[in-house]
């Protein structure tokens, strides 16, 4: 009698689900005919020959060309102000106008005594020449002008006092005071940055210090304006260093015609020391090894590890010194997956 045997339909799908993945593990057959590890799909650049630029970073704080705070020299009401908040002022321009009625008032009563005076004097001259009066009487009047004239010239002082003018052209800040409000000596009434130039003062280390030169070229950038470099030059070196921190303090100038950059900014700046002409490759083809570094050259499909003397670095690019020459390919992608001699397949040939 037979006996019929029956198959699970889920057996089934188990049987053909464990053939799929034991062929799809299968090592690739090669030309050759026998079996081998698959390659690895890796992207590799060519070493090549770039100019490399050695620079110095260092951070500094923007200056304004020339600064100042506008303040009374005198103690009087203010009669009027001829400027607003954040103007900009010409060299000479009346910005505040003190009460001076009294001064000028002086000034008349000088200026009409000195003509008196001067009449006075031309008489008694005349009267000299046909000796009708003494000589003695015409020098004391020739000191009555000169001293008069001395006195207008202090009343013509104390009334420009009373005048607050701008030293030089610049940008006004913010006005803090009114009119008819009472101001004294060193009262701010208000402050003036010429920063058409700005200086920045910036420090470096003292084994750069060979490296650098008035004159040098530098760029600057700020958080302010990501992305943008504002082009200046070294104007001075100071003649000393820090002892303690073995640092020199570096001054450049940035012209500033636009006035963007503003005094106090922290700026990045970066000098270059000199350009070298040197292999480099990209960073990231870089395996690190305890203290060496490594990287996987390609030759006829096959990855050879090589190990490499590396210099200075640069954001994405390194320079190689030794162990790679011009022309080889070097794998930037994949490293983590590449062993010495094992296969791989470069994608982006």
């Amino acid at each position: 009698m037979s006996s019929r045997i029956s198959v699970s339909p889920l057996l089934i799908g188990v049987v053909l689900l464990a053939a799929i993945v034991v062929y799809l593990n299968l090592p690739n057959e090669q030309a050759s005919g026998q079996r081998g590890p698959r390659a690895t799909p890796v992207k590799t650049a060519i070493a090549e020959t770039k100019t490399l630029p050695i620079t110095i970073e260092s951070l500094g704080t923007a200056v304004a060309n020339e600064s100042v705070n506008i303040t009374a020299q005198v103690t009087e009401t203010v009669k009027a102000i001829n400027f607003e908040d954040g103007d900009k002022a010409m060299e000479g321009e009346l910005l505040v106008q003190l009460n001076n009625i009294e001064e000028r008032a002086r000034v008349e009563e000088l200026k009409a005594n000195i003509d008196e005076a001067k009449r006075q004097f031309t008489r008694i001259a005349d009267l000299r020449q046909t000796n009708a009066t003494s000589e003695q009487l015409l020098d004391e009047q020739q000191a009555r002008v000169k001293a008069l004239e001395a006195q207008l010239d202090i009343a013509i002082a104390q009334l420009n006092d009373l005048q607050i003018r701008a030293p030089f052209s610049g940008l006004l800040g913010n006005r803090e005071i009114s009119i008819g409000s009472l101001v004294q000596p060193g009262t701010t009434i208000s402050t003036l940055d010429d920063i058409s130039v700005v200086k920045v003062d910036f420090s470096i280390a003292e084994n750069h210090l060979g490296s650098v030169a008035k004159g040098q070229r530098l760029s600057a950038t700020s958080v302010a304006y990501p992305g943008e470099a504002f082009e200046g030059e070294i104007t001075n070196i100071d003649t000393r260093l820090d002892p303690v921190s073995r640092a020199i303090r570096v001054r450049a100038t940035i012209q500033n015609k636009d006035s963007r950059l503003r005094p106090g900014m922290l700026l990045t700046v970066v000098v270059e020391k000199r350009v070298l002409n040197t292999l480099v490759l990209p960073e990231k083809a870089l395996v690190p090894v305890e203290d060496k570094q490594f990287v996987y050259v390609v030759k006829g499909d096959v990855a050879h590890q090589q190990e490499v003397v590396i210099g200075e670095r640069r954001p994405g690019f390194v320079q190689i010194i030794e162990g790679v020459s011009v022309g080889d390919e070097v794998i930037t992608e994949g490293t983590l997956r590449v062993r010495d001699q094992s296969p791989v397949n470069v994608l982006n040939r």
